[in-house]
């Protein structure tokens, strides 16, 4: 059975499980990118639809009724197409998303300080401190899952649990719109009964050669020698599932975790080779990746390039700065320098992104002034674009070789302008 398909095990206990001790929650929303997006499209609610875009994009997400049909996220959408030719196709509303995900993520923040993020929408909570005031942790569950429907018109699930492991586990079986609780006492119970598909850290290749060991659950590796699993899979590997085939996890709930990378990518409708359009991409792409970093309150040091080229080959290239930046022209020039220094001629390309690493906090994160800069620098004017953006809505305010029918070279430090007032200019730009 693989990991995709197993259910929920039966309890042999006939009473409501015990949730004492049980202290982990795991939130995860259900088909977020999805069901956020049908807020706008109630007719479609019950019927197959796919968020995505591009006869060559990708599944961002889809129903569970398009899922009935296969489609996954990540799969090509002329694949998504075959398998589901019903399917309504929506393109993806990431304003209302980041709206949605804050909110989301204000309302776990209410109940108690000790919250984990994983993505925009699901989050490890630690609800130790909050059982006196609120409640079993089953209830401050079932509170988060009314909150989260009444506020913002979706559904979550949720897993509660005394580990993190066992928590993530019973959010995916108690999906779609559901709650799991697993009582301490039945954890290795629970755990054992499911495929070895079901355990964090075996993929599809770990889950073959566990399989051809005859190890078909968890149960089977908990009863096979460590020793023995690590032969097989390797020191790390053999302890680290044989720990969790026992219902041992013990990883706290870390309240802050930062991203490692932030970057945007764009598949382009058919292969180019024209460096003006390739240009433009990684203007628009340094621009998005560097406003979301500076939404999340983030400098980073160093930014990469991925080109993809029409047979699939993929290479990347990254730069290294001396001072950590936020600042989208920055971004933007170390990009287009990697991707000249490639020295491609006429190849055709399929993909194009943008992403920057070695985050720190902005806050924390000495920034150097450029010489070169004006006195109302790049930064500040970032900073207005971003503000522009809030008020406006994403693609108010873009630089001016992205705006509809400009075909022009973006050139260094080319300016942001906006639909609203076309002379606008950036500090340093000439007229």
């Amino acid at each position: 059975m693989s990991r995709r398909q197993f259910a929920l095990p039966a309890r042999s206990a006939e009473h409501p499980p015990d949730d004492t001790g049980c202290t982990v929650l795991h939130v995860d929303m259900d088909a977020f990118y999805a069901s956020a997006t049908l807020l706008a499209h109630p007719e479609l609610v019950g019927t197959p639809v796919i968020i995505g875009g591009g006869h060559r994009g990708v599944v961002l997400s889809a129903t569970y009724e398009a899922r009935a049909f296969g489609v996954a996220s990540a799969m090509p959408m002329t694949r998504a197409r075959r398998l589901c030719p019903t399917a309504t196709v929506l393109p993806p509303d990431f304003e209302v998303y980041s709206r949605i995900s804050k909110a989301v993520m204000a309302t776990f923040a209410a109940i108690t300080p000790v919250v984990e993020p994983l993505s925009s929408d699901e989050a490890f909570l630690d609800v130790s401190g909050a059982v006196r005031l609120l409640g079993s942790p089953a209830t401050i569950a079932q509170q988060i899952r009314d909150t989260v429907a009444d506020e913002q018109g979706i559904t979550c699930s949720v897993g509660v649990a005394p580990t993190k492991f066992v928590a993530k586990l019973a959010s995916g079986l108690a999906k779609p719109d559901g709650l799991v609780v697993v009582p301490v006492e039945e954890v290795v119970t629970f755990v054992q009964q499911l495929p070895v598909g079901a355990l964090w850290g075996v993929g599809d290749r770990t889950e073959e050669n566990l399989q051809r060991l005859g190890l078909r659950t968890v149960a089977d590796i908990a009863h096979t020698p460590l020793a023995t699993l690590q032969r097989a899979l390797g020191d790390t590997s053999g302890r680290h599932l044989h720990d969790l085939s026992w219902g041992r996890d013990p990883r706290r709930v870390e309240p802050v975790r930062r991203e490692k990378s932030i970057g945007s990518d764009e598949t382009f409708a058919h292969d180019i080779d024209d460096p003006v359009e390739i240009h433009r991409a990684l203007l628009k792409l340094s621009d998005r990746t560097a406003a979301r970093v500076r939404s999340a309150e983030m400098v980073g040091r160093t930014v990469s390039i991925r080109v993809r080229f029409a047979d699939f080959t993929t290479i990347t290239r990254s730069r290294t700065l001396r001072e950590a930046t936020d600042v989208s022209r920055e971004v933007y020039e170390t990009a287009r320098e990697l991707f000249d220094a490639l020295g491609l001629v006429r190849a055709r390309i399929r993909l194009v992104g943008v992403r920057m690493e070695g985050l720190t906090p902005a806050a924390g994160t000495p920034v150097q002034e450029r010489l070169d800069e004006p006195e109302t620098g790049w930064r500040d004017a970032d900073r207005a674009v971003d503000r522009a953006s809030a008020r406006f809505g994403a693609g108010s305010v873009r630089p001016a070789s992205l705006l509809p029918g400009s075909g022009g070279r973006p050139a260094r430090g080319e300016g942001r302008e906006g639909g609203h007032s076309p002379s606008t200019k950036r500090p340093g730009d000439l007229s």
